[in-house]
């Protein structure tokens, strides 16, 4: 999930725009991090683990606003 889709839920719930960065503008270890290509694929997880997911994702769980109370 690209983190601009995380920051644009993030943004929908505080009202405010989600925009792109230079990595110069944003220093820490986060830069790293958010700058990194990690990808994952769910049903490889799914079958390796024996487990399907019974939650919302992790946008439609950004969604339900229950972290900006």
């Amino acid at each position: 999930m690209p983190i601009r889709e995380i920051a644009e839920a993030i943004g929908r719930q505080l009202n405010l725009p989600a925009r792109s960065l230079p990595a110069e503008e944003f220093a820490g270890m986060l830069a790293h991090i958010l700058s990194a290509d990690m990808p994952a694929y769910s049903p490889i997880t799914q079958e390796l683990m024996v487990w399907k997911p019974t939650h919302p994702g992790l946008i439609e769980e950004i969604e339900l606003g229950h972290y900006f109370v």
